[in-house]
């Protein structure tokens, strides 16, 4: 795949303002969405994009930027809309931590935990649990070892089978799981554009700058 275009924070920010402003798509799980996202953006999960890329490609019209929380999903929701034929994609480079350091506006909810730091704990967990039972029980070395390689397959190719497998649970679904019909409704209004729809979505959420 085609490397993509990156935009900083700073740009995207400013672009939100112009009148021709982007459609800015979130590929993170819906409860880190609840938790902080762009005000405006649109909750389309990973899978979710990856499932009917062709559907999704097919109702993008315009320039279309792609969030998660540090880039590495928004680059796999690029390549599978690219290679469906989505036109003028482009990734936030750094994702919502950029996005959040540089002090753009946020639109908060439910606090959880990002994916990538639950990654972190499981894998982080399972390596010490593993090693200090190794003492009595030998063997379980081996699961030390199997989630090293599992971490060093995911950096070398850019995928996360534990994030994937994670996602899926009740914890990340959010309290509004997303789904099809609802995504391509606000892609295909023509009065009800994705700030409005992401409004109505977390109404009691507070825009921060």
């Amino acid at each position: 795949m085609t490397s993509p275009v990156l935009i900083a924070p700073d740009a995207m920010a400013a672009r939100l303002t112009e009148p021709a402003a982007p459609t800015v798509i979130d590929v993170r799980t819906p409860a880190e969405y609840e938790t902080a996202h762009v005000p405006g953006s649109l909750n389309v999960p990973l899978p979710l994009v990856q499932e009917h890329a062709q559907t999704l490609a097919a109702a993008l019209d315009g320039p279309v930027v792609l969030v998660c929380q540090a880039g590495s999903r928004a680059r796999t929701a690029h390549d599978a809309l690219t290679a469906a034929g989505a036109k003028q994609l482009a990734v936030l480079e750094g994702g919502m931590n950029a996005h959040t350091a540089g002090g753009h506006p946020l639109r908060r909810g439910r606090q959880r935990w990002a994916l990538e730091r639950q990654v972190r704990l499981v894998a982080g967990s399972l390596v010490t649990a593993s090693v200090l039972a190794s003492i009595r029980f030998p063997k379980l070395r081996f699961l030390a070892g199997g989630v090293g390689t599992g971490l060093t397959v995911a950096a070398v190719t850019d995928t996360c089978a534990m994030g994937a497998a994670l996602s899926a649970l009740p914890y990340n679904r959010g309290d509004k799981p997303v789904q099809l019909d609802d995504v391509m409704a606000v892609l295909r209004s023509s009065t009800t554009g994705p700030e409005r729809a992401a409004d109505t979505s977390a109404a009691s959420a507070p825009t921060v700058p």
